[in-house]
């Protein structure tokens, strides 16, 4: 499956060498979808507001369980065509900013690592407190490869 190639700096449409807006195949295409899928807000896609996260109403405001929000990106990413299975890590949650990486097992046996980062907004913690504590294997289980599947 094909899709437009976004630029991976600006997540903007890039143009191919005749001028033509490109394209990306399979499986980066999936790739990209899954960060896409990841990063849309419940609500936000105009043709069809049941999909997407529902980081307003789930995680604005409130301290986030790290089991919810890899629950929100694995249902995400399997939302997205040619994904079997898929994982979830958070690596920090800093500043509003979570990162995290998906491991998606492609329906044709591929497996596609991919970066997601989104900017949520929790409650500010004490001062010298985190919002997450990462240091505790529970909440940050990144692990490179394919582990879980």
């Amino acid at each position: 499956m094909k899709t437009m190639l976004l630029n991976p700096q600006t997540w903007d449409l890039t143009l191919d060498v005749d001028g033509d807006i490109a394209l990306a195949s399979n499986p980066y295409s999936v790739a990209q979808d899954i960060a896409s899928a990841c990063a849309l807000y419940l609500g936000e896609l105009w043709y069809d507001t049941t999909q997407g996260i529902a980081y307003f109403q789930s995680y604005l405001g409130r301290p986030p369980a790290p089991s919810a929000l890899k629950g929100s990106l694995v249902r995400a990413a399997l939302t997205v065509s040619d994904v079997a299975s898929a994982a979830c890590f958070i690596s920090s949650f800093q500043s509003r900013l979570l990162r995290a990486q998906i491991q998606a097992k492609l329906t044709g046996g591929n497996v596609v690592v991919v970066p997601v980062r989104v900017t949520i907004a929790p409650p500010a913690p004490p001062s010298g407190v985190s919002g997450l504590d990462f240091s505790n294997p529970d909440n940050s289980q990144y692990v490179p490869g394919m582990a879980g599947f």
